[in-house]
């Protein structure tokens, strides 16, 4: 995950294995994802082949996303790409994404309305949640008096920067900024931060412990920087909302986590460019405790609505219309 030689090779070894495989295993429709980044270009290919119609199934959207995470610069080999990825789009049967901001950018692209559909992955409603554990909520909150947390991947996506300098500002509030989970921004992002009191990093828990860890924080924080909304959507924003804890996004107006908390009303926002509203917006909620139980409430209300049962119905109908043509 973290060498970058390796994981092409990774990629380019899997494809070479998958492909002669799928060319002759019997099937009734090709469906590829975006892992490798690549795939959904070889799945259009193999649909091809085949003569079998095609799903394409987006949770990343490259090359968008290599390029607006620099991961790759600009130059030829996105140029050519971003040409074999729309082709891809375009032999798609349908194409599936994880919300309306990516819908969007998907259309954008030339791709029919009507053939892009949106599949979330929400998250499964807990029934009789044991206790929060006091020793993740104590390794998580410490001595802050409000708590928000990041869980999750620390990569290319998010407005990080705007993070650190939002804590920085609320140093002196015992507002504390956590973050749980590894990445490859996580080494970079310690250091700018080795000099602001209230962050803090933490390695992943154990997934028995996720409960406790989304139970820990009084908001959870979901960042996506300027450039990569509908590039990349956070799927955490279901477990979240499932375990009744306020949102605070970071990211453009465009991105799903925005539209559906101002819609919703279980989160608030800040432009990921201007860590001065950060601050002044986390502010607003540490000190409004009726506003936060509201905020709660509002998720708790949401989560049934993007329960992973009934998104994984919307899958299986979107493949069995997909084997009936």
């Amino acid at each position: 995950r973290f060498n970058m030689k390796k994981r092409v090779i990774n990629y380019l070894s899997y494809v070479f294995l998958a492909v002669p495989r799928a060319l002759f295993l019997p099937c009734d429709v090709i469906l590829a994802m975006t892992d490798p980044p690549f795939e959904g270009i070889v799945g259009a290919f193999l649909a091809l082949l085949k003569g079998k119609p095609y799903l394409y199934n987006i949770r990343d959207m490259y090359p968008d996303m290599a390029v607006g995470g620099s991961i790759v610069k600009p130059g030829l080999l996105p140029r050519i790409w971003e040409r074999l990825h729309r082709w891809a789009l375009r032999s798609a049967t349908r194409v599936i994404v994880l919300g309306e901001d990516m819908r969007q950018r998907i259309i954008s692209k030339g791709v029919a309305a009507d053939r892009v559909l949106v599949v979330r992955d929400g998250a499964d409603l807990p029934v009789n949640p044991p206790a929060a554990d006091p020793e993740v909520v104590r390794a998580i909150r410490g001595n802050f008096q409000f708590v928000l947390l990041h869980a999750g991947n620390l990569g290319f996506y998010g407005a990080w920067d705007t993070l650190l300098e939002g804590a920085r500002q609320l140093a002196a509030e015992n507002i504390g900024l956590v973050f749980v989970g590894d990445g490859a921004q996580r080494e970079r992002l310690q250091l700018a931060a080795a000099n602001i009191p209230n962050v803090r990093f933490l390695p992943f828990f154990p997934g028995s412990k996720i409960p406790s860890v989304l139970a820990a924080a009084d908001a959870h924080l979901i960042t996506v920087k300027r450039g990569l909304e509908g590039v990349v959507v956070p799927s955490k924003m279901y477990g979240i909302l499932a375990a009744g804890k306020p949102i605070v996004a970071v990211a453009p107006n465009a991105c799903d986590v925005v539209a559906l908390g101002k819609e919703l009303g279980f989160s608030v926002s800040s432009d990921p460019d201007d860590p001065a509203q950060l601050a002044a917006c986390i502010r607003q909620i540490s000190g409004n405790t009726e506003r936060l139980r509201a905020m709660e409430k509002a998720a708790l209300q949401a989560a049934p609505r993007f329960e992973r049962q009934k998104e994984l119905g919307k899958l299986l109908k979107i493949v069995g219309e997909a084997r009936s043509r």
